[in-house]
This record gives structure tokens, C-alpha cells and sequence, in this order.
């Protein structure tokens, strides 16, 4: 990439107009001019493409598409697109990012991409002897689901494994769940394994002389996980009247109270899906499967809690990392039917889902980082409303120039709330 907006000779980025953004994205990144109205929205989800998406559709709808900067992930540089509501996510995100980059930005790694499949085996006449046939036929049926799909095969995918379950303590007293592990490559996998399953339901009732009931992926793709961790030079965490040291530690405090409360985890780990479902939704994968999957894996152990862990190194520098289930996909599904989720995966330069994931969760912890400095400093309000603040403006009336004077005055006032907004709209407008 040439010269980057932030640098010293150059306009930052968030100060350019929407054109200007288009013109530094069409310079640095190479995308056509076509791909880039794609994006921009102009270009962007027609309804008869939509049609095809989901049932009964009337027409699109539009979320704010953001580009968070300065992200360094594995020593290569990355445009981070978000497709979010919310204020100042993309900014502390970006700020956070440039913080990491003097000691090497973000270093990430996924395991396989290995997903679930649960087949619940009931009604079993003796479900001890049942469950041991069932594994002694192990290879006769993952032969079987490695049929399902002769494409994925030949990128070395496929059946890995096959376990089984036996649940003892439920409502309708014990039966077994099968546990088909298979490995789906780049795709999110929810289609191959669920076809997979149920190709084999026929054979697991034969083989146990018992029923097969459900047959369906399961979302806590804890085999299939994605790692990212960071370190923060001391002399970057300086914050107004905060010195470092005070800076680190608080941000050591704070996330110290997530790991032991799951009131605070809750809010704690919702901060980091703040920036994860946005990539996620951008690049056309299922944002609502990654929440009930980094959410169940956060209460793995009994007990609800972070994502992330916050500490200190020999030099006394803030190191962070992150660990959570990430099954996302560049094959199949939205991430190839939907426009502006393909030039997203264009502009982000994946190769393979890996490094998708690898960049979500980077995100994250960045996100975390933000949310936890602002919380131990200043408070989490005063940076999130100097952003709300405008859209305050705009749902009082405020037009054109009156949008940037009044979210300033309403910040200043620390009364950032829409009926003091419309109070100094009349008084401006007598």
C-alpha cells in the first residue's frame, strides 16, 4: 500500500469525504472502480438477488459499511471492513490497532476447521452395547459420509472422526449422541455436515436398533478455533493524566473482574463481539451461529467468563490474547450470492478462511482492549457519546452544518440526550 492516511503527510482517513475514501481504496488497494461502488452501496444487493436469499422479501435494508484501519495481523496489513450500527467501534478498533503496531500487531493462528455434526440416537433396547456397536462400525460410516461430497474430498476435506455420547441425565432418560467430526475446509460447513448426518441416520438405527431422532450441526464449534494475541508497548499506554503503569494495570483490573463475574462477562465479551459480528455480517457469514458459539464456549467450564486474558510481561509490557470458536467461510452460502460480501473478501485479500478468522478475532481483541482502556480511564461514555452525540443531533432535526455544531455543544453540555437537543434547536432556530 502507498501512503496511508495517519501518517504524518497525509489527511487521516476519517477526515477524508466518502468520495475521497473510494479514491484512497481504488490507489491502494487496486480494486476496480465497478467492485468499489459495490461497496460503497451504489452498486450494492438488488431485490430479485435478494429474492433468491431468503423467503417472502419486499425489498433491502442498509447498515453503515466502516473500514477499520492500521491493522497488522501475521505481519501483513489489512483493511478491516465492519457492517455495524453502532458508534465509535470502528475508531477505538483502529486506534487500538495502531497501539499494537510498534511491537508487531497482532499474531493469530486457527486449529482445523473441523465442525460437529450430532446425530441423538433413542429408544435403545441396551444402550451400553449399543454405543460399542456403533464405534466398532466407525469406519463403515465415516467411509459413508465421505461420500457426501467428492469436491470436498479432493481439497482435503471430509470425515475425521466419529465419537459417541451417551447422555444419562436428561428429561427423557439416557440415549446417545453421535458425534461426526468433519472437516469442511474453507466453507462454514453447515451444508456438508448436515447432508452428511443424515446419510448416515439409516445406517446408526441398523447398526444400534435404536431411533434416530435429530440430526443437525452443532454451533459450539470448539474444535475449530481461532487464537490471536498482541502485546502493547508500555510507552503506548499513556492516556492524558494516566501514566502507563496506571494504564496497564487497570486494563489488568478490569478484565480480572469479567474472569470472576459473569455479570461483567457478559458486558465484558459482548465489547469484543462488537467488532467480531460486523466482520462477520460483512463477509456474508452467519454472525447469529458465531454468537451461540463464542457464548456457549465462554461457559465451557461451568461458569461464564472471558474471552480474552490481559496480563503483563518481563518488561512490563500489556500482553492480551483471545481464544473462541470461529466458523466462518469464503465458499458457499451469502459469502458468494451477496455482492458486497464478495468485494468485502476482495478488499480484505483472504486466501482461505483461516486467515478470515484469523483477522475476526484480532478484531476483537483489539475491540477489548479499547473497551477496557476507556472503562479504566476516562469511562467507557465520554469517547461513545462524542460519536452518539451526532446521531442524537440528526434524530432531533438537525440539518447540514447544524448536525456538527450541535453534537459538539451537546458533548460539551455532558447532556447528550435528544429533548436538551431539540430545546437548543428552537432557541437556535427563533
Amino acid at each position: 500500500m502507498t501512503d496511508s492516511p495517519g501518517s504524518e503527510k497525509s489527511t487521516k482517513f476519517y477526515n477524508l469525504s466518502q468520495a475521497e475514501r473510494l479514491a484512497w481504496l481504488e490507489q491502494n488497494t487496486g480494486m476496480s472502480a465497478e467492485t468499489l461502488s459495490i461497496l460503497s452501496g451504489e452498486n450494492g444487493l438488488k431485490t430479485e438477488q435478494a429474492n433468491h436469499m431468503i423467503e417472502n422479501v419486499i425489498g433491502t435494508f442498509a447498515l453503515p459499511l466502516g473500514i477499520a484501519k492500521n491493522f497488522l495481523v501475521n505481519g501483513r496489513e489489512v483493511l478491516v471492513p465492519m457492517v455495524l450500527e453502532e458508534p465509535s467501534v470502528v475508531a477505538s478498533a483502529s486506534f487500538m490497532a495502531k497501539l499494537a503496531r510498534p511491537a508487531g500487531g497482532f499474531t493469530a493462528h486457527t486449529t482445523a476447521p473441523e465442525m460437529i455434526g450430532q446425530i441423538q440416537v433413542i429408544n435403545l433396547p441396551e444402550i451400553h452395547s449399543a454405543r460399542l456397536r456403533i464405534l466398532e462400525a466407525r469406519q463403515q460410516l465415516l467411509d459413508i459420509a465421505a461420500e457426501v461430497d467428492p469436491m470436498l474430498q479432493k481439497l482435503g476435506g471430509g470425515p475425521r472422526d466419529l465419537q459417541v455420547r451417551l447422555i444419562e441425565d436428561s428429561p427423557i432418560g439416557a440415549f446417545l449422541v453421535v458425534h461426526l467430526i468433519f472437516d469442511v475446509r474453507d466453507a462454514m460447513g453447515a451444508n456438508a455436515v448436515n447432508t452428511a448426518v443424515e446419510r448416515l441416520a439409516p445406517q446408526i438405527e441398523s447398526i444400534s436398533g435404536g431411533k434416530v431422532h435429530l440430526r443437525i450441526l452443532s454451533n459450539l464449534a470448539d474444535r475449530r478455533l481461532a487464537r490471536s494475541r498482541v502485546t502493547i508497548q508500555l510507552d503506548q499506554l499513556a492516556f492524558g493524566n494516566f501514566s502507563t503503569e496506571e494504564v496497564r494495570d487497570g486494563i489488568i483490573n478490569a478484565w480480572a473482574f469479567a474472569v470472576s463475574d459473569p455479570y461483567r462477562a457478559a458486558t465484558h465479551n459482548k465489547g469484543i463481539m462488537n467488532a467480531i459480528d460486523p466482520i462477520v455480517i460483512a463477509t456474508g457469514n452467519d454472525w447469529r451461529a458465531v454468537e451461540a458459539g463464542v457464548h456457549a464456549y465462554a461457559a465451557r467450564n461451568g461458569k461464564y467468563t472471558s474471552l480474552t486474558t490481559w496480563g503483563k510481561d518481563a518488561a512490563g509490557n500489556l500482553v492480551g490474547t483471545i481464544e473462541m470458536p470461529m466458523a466462518v467461510g469464503i465458499v458457499g452460502g451469502a459469502t458468494r450470492v451477496h455482492p458486497q460480501a464478495k468485494a468485502v473478501l476482495e478488499l480484505m485479500k483472504v486466501e482461505n478462511a483461516a486467515q478470515l478468522a484469523e483477522i475476526i478475532v484480532s478484531a476483537g481483541l483489539a475491540q477489548n482492549l479499547a473497551a477496557l482502556r476507556a472503562l479504566a480511564t476516562e469511562g467507557i461514555q465520554r469517547g461513545h457519546m462524542t460519536l452518539h452525540a451526532r446521531q442524537v443531533a440528526i434524530a432531533a432535526g438537525a440539518v447540514e452544518e447544524e448536525i456538527s455544531r450541535l453534537a459538539a455543544q451537546l458533548v460539551q453540555e455532558k447532556q447528550v440526550r435528544i429533548d436538551r437537543a431539540q430545546e437548543i434547536l428552537t432557541e437556535w432556530r427563533k
